[in-house]
């Protein structure tokens, strides 16, 4: 790009800059040096490529979604959590908030995410041991009671049934007097990632999808502000891909979901800004920059440029990062103190939207208090005693990063080329039902293609590491330590016994004609192919539990088994 363009782009990044509201922050260095907002070529130089890197909150978006960068607003502290029943969770929340956290993201226990009730003899020894435990409406209640949901932005983790659970959100708002349709927030509901890495479905990838698109016709409808599909890659990344695998997958699934929104018809200018990202933030610190930064180049690029979107918010990529799991030791654990720092900065400087720091203890169980403040902490020394929320991108232009932009897009591309032709090979004739995208990734789910990869990706690593050609400190490297037992937090087996108890009592105390009348509507619009979202939102008002729910679609649709794979 000559100097004269970029010269042009600097000023339009300039009148931008100075009409948005900035916070009310000292943006000088620590001795008192004021620093840029942002920086690129020295005028009068050219530099080519330039195009490709930008300024900030102008397409393609490299360095950034708004001019002000972080100097507008920081990003959101959102700290994952949930443990044993919603009583106990909902007191960790109220600290999480009352100590500088900036919004909630739901952890569920295993029977929840798999859609089960607490009295279900499935969910025997696992209710509130890896998050909350939610069967009803009136759970959500109790796990947001004297939290104002309309002045509080809520993410929640969950898939499988999040369809069913975020109606006993809408709900939960409903009786605390709150305008379902001032709600913000994220839901996961991403069931494409489950099928590839994580694992919990419910139903066949058809009648899933069946139920997002009702989900996201809902919110475009009537929940503007709330974004009813987050697309994970954390998960993903957590299950053994590379950074190129899961910046590739994970962009993949998003344009799935585009292209299930212009099959309902859709405008995607409309439907487009209600999706949102989830990334995992892991240890090469420079590699994870660049694929945040290569993320949002490639989805504002096949946004407009593929799927034709025109506004510049239905090419944003908004994404939220979780510093990554799977870094974390046994070994001593203290080192994932730092690891989790180092990580939580790659996210910052990647221009992570919000973040998630993970507790030192997590590898063994879930976050004790201490921990849980360590890791909110940890954000917080970040965005107030480091300088960089000061400056929009600071490692653009770096040769290195740059580099590192482009060969992670590079590898994207050809993954999504891969992905494209599974979908010509499952429809020879061109015509997908959905899309061509989507057709491609229901055959790599099909045929455990994606399965396949992500083993390979993870049996490489698992051999470096055997080798000792990867090094983790504490495990195969300066393994002697002084550091004694942890004290973990550990859930009583009375939480399941309260909760089953509970759930008793609710289910006697209800209008059980009400419920099964309601069952039986959601049921109908499932068979007659209408919207569900409102007969679903009915039977929750009528205290039917989830595993209810969840067990009348299951009868009707079937339930997935994964195709063996050796």
């Amino acid at each position: 790009m000559d100097a004269d363009a970029i010269e042009e782009g600097r000023r339009r990044w300039q009148a931008r800059y100075d009409a948005a509201r900035k916070r009310d922050a000292d943006f000088t260095t620590l001795s008192g040096d004021p620093v840029e907002p942002v920086y690129g070529p020295r005028p009068g130089d050219g530099y080519e490529g330039f195009e490709r890197i930008g300024w900030p909150g102008e397409y393609p978006f490299t360095r950034g979604l708004h001019p002000t960068g972080y100097r507008g607003r920081t990003w959101t502290i959102r700290q994952f959590a949930g443990f044993g029943n919603a009583e106990q969770t909902n007191e960790r929340y109220k600290m999480i908030l009352g100590n500088g956290g900036g919004g909630l993201s739901v952890a569920f226990d295993m029977p929840t995410l798999m859609g089960r009730d607490s009295d279900d003899p499935r969910a025997l020894g696992e209710v509130g041991h890896c998050g909350v435990a939610i069967d009803s409406a009136a759970d959500m209640e109790v796990l947001f009671k004297d939290i104002p949901l309309g002045g509080v932005t809520t993410s929640m983790t969950i898939s499988g049934p999040a369809v069913p659970v975020f109606c006993m959100y809408l709900v939960a708002a409903e009786r605390q007097g709150v305008d379902p349709g001032v709600l913000n927030g994220t839901l996961q509901t991403d069931i494409f990632k489950e099928y590839i890495a994580q694992k919990e479905w419910l139903f066949q990838p058809e009648p899933h999808l069946r139920l997002i698109g009702d989900l996201m016709e809902h919110c475009a409808a009537g929940i503007p502000a709330y974004k009813p599909l987050s697309v994970s890659g954390y998960h993903i990344r957590e299950a053994g891909a590379t950074a190129a695998q899961e910046l590739a997958y994970t962009l993949a699934d998003g344009f799935g979901y585009v292209e299930l929104g212009l099959s309902r018809g859709l405008d995607v200018d409309v439907f487009a800004p209600g999706l949102s990202f989830f990334f995992d933030a892991h240890l090469d610190f420079f590699e994870e920059i660049a694929k945040f930064r290569a993320a949002r180049r490639i989805w504002a690029r096949w946004m407009r440029d593929v799927y034709g979107a025109r506004s510049e918010k239905a090419q944003w990529l908004r994404f939220h990062t979780q510093t990554a799991g799977v870094s974390l030791t046994a070994q001593q654990p203290y080192n994932n103190v730092v690891r989790t720092a180092v990580e939580a900065l790659a996210a910052v400087l990647g221009g992570t939207n919000s973040l998630h720091t993970n507790a030192l203890d997590e590898t063994l169980a879930l976050p004790s208090e201490q921990a849980a403040e360590i890791a909110l902490r940890t954000q917080q020394v970040l965005m107030e005693e480091t300088g960089v929320a000061n400056v929009a991108d600071p490692l653009g232009g770096s040769w290195f990063v740059e580099q590192l932009t482009d060969r992670i897009e590079v590898d994207a591309e050809k993954i999504f080329e891969q992905i494209k032709e599974r979908g010509l090979r499952a429809h020879p004739d061109g015509r997908h039902p959905i899309g061509p995208i989507t057709s491609g990734i229901l055959r790599g789910i099909e045929d455990g293609w994606f399965t396949g990869e992500i083993a390979e990706s993870a049996f490489r690593y698992q051999r470096s590491l055997e080798k000792g050609e990867k090094r983790v400190v504490g495990v195969n490297v300066h393994t002697p330590s002084v550091t004694g037992d942890l004290e973990i937090l550990r859930v009583s087996h009375e939480v399941e016994r309260d909760q089953v108890r509970v759930l008793a009592a609710r289910r006697a105390a209800r209008d059980d004609a009400a419920v099964r009348a309601a069952l039986a509507e959601m049921l109908a619009a499932a068979r007659g192919g209408a919207n569900m979202i409102t007969p679903m939102l009915d039977a929750v008002r009528a205290e039917a539990t989830l595993g209810e729910i969840c067990d009348v679609l299951r009868d009707e649709w079937g339930v997935y088994t994964e195709p063996a794979g050796f």
